[in-house]
């Protein structure tokens, strides 16, 4: 099972135990809080920056979070809490990007194994089956070594890892809402194989489709982060997550926050859109 299925099949036990309230969750209305202040940094950093995030200050390399510099700064002086502002655009739109990439390889596999016929339905899913022989970050590392490093093939690559997930669980969505009876309605009224996708099937698996995205987002940045932490991805002086866990490992020992920071804004977005994504799912199905 990959993560992604993981996830999913955490969602839909919880959603199938859930009890109908009168509001939001905690947990959700934290989460959609961090959620909001990602946004923010991502659209306007200049709101919540204190400092120029690439302005080097050799005088002041390695002090620790205080009321002046509250993450610290790094080996070069730089604040370190402007740098995770503004790394946020980058962390984020990696993720997106990368889930985006893989929910659209996954949405065109599942629909051609849905309707594609026997024939097509057994070869997608034996090579789905081959790229899952492969662990998630292995084979981003595979498209890596072939197409080289960089933030960009790191996207690309996390995408690709994604989409085998993608394609089974969107595959046995499309099988199912495929059966339902409004469907089989059009099919009667004579309504074309495209025309019964477009109008009917995609439509209805729309949302959980969103919901899915909301969940694979945390994943993709954690991977991105790991590539780049390798040095694979982003590379410093570039004001991202991961990057900035790579350069700040060799200080570990006598400059923790340069290390705890970015790891704690990777946590804390993997977190929040789970939650989301979870809170998603049980709207989804008529639980608040």
């Amino acid at each position: 099972m990959s993560d992604l299925e993981l996830q999913q099949a955490t969602v839909d036990a919880a959603a199938a135990e859930a009890r109908p309230t009168g509001r939001p969750r905690v947990g959700t209305i934290i989460a959609g809080a961090f959620v909001a202040f990602l946004l923010v940094a991502t659209c306007f950093p200049w709101l919540l920056e204190t400092y120029d995030p690439n302005a080097i200050a050799p005088a002041d390399a390695f002090k620790p979070p205080s009321a002046a510099h509250w993450f610290g700064t790094d080996e070069s002086g730089r604040d370190l809490y402007s740098r995770v502002i503004a790394g946020t655009a980058t962390s984020l739109a990696i993720g997106v990007a990368a889930t985006a990439i893989g929910l659209a390889l996954g949405l065109v596999l599942g629909v051609a194994a849905s309707f594609g016929g026997r024939a097509v339905d057994f070869g997608v899913g034996r090579l789905v089956e081959v790229l899952f022989a492969f662990p998630g970050l292995l084979l981003a590392l595979l498209v890596i070594v072939v197409a080289g490093p960089g933030p960009v093939t790191a996207t690309i690559a996390v995408g690709l890892s994604t989409a085998p997930g993608y394609a089974r669980i969107i595959r046995g969505q499309l099988i199912s809402i495929r059966s339902a009876p409004y469907v089989e309605a059009a099919t009667v009224l004579g309504r074309t194989r495209p025309r019964i996708l477009g109008a009917h099937i995609l439509p209805n698996a729309l949302l959980p489709l969103v919901v899915l995205a909301t969940l694979g987002i945390g994943q993709a940045i954690v991977w991105a982060a790991a590539l780049s932490y390798l040095g694979l991805g982003a590379e410093p002086p570039a004001a991202e997550w991961g990057a900035m866990l790579s350069a700040g490992r060799t200080y570990l020992a006598t400059a923790w926050w340069m290390t705890v920071f970015p790891g704690l804004m990777i946590v804390g977005t993997t977190i929040a859109t789970t939650v989301l994504g979870r809170a998603l799912a049980r709207r989804e199905r008529g639980v608040r």
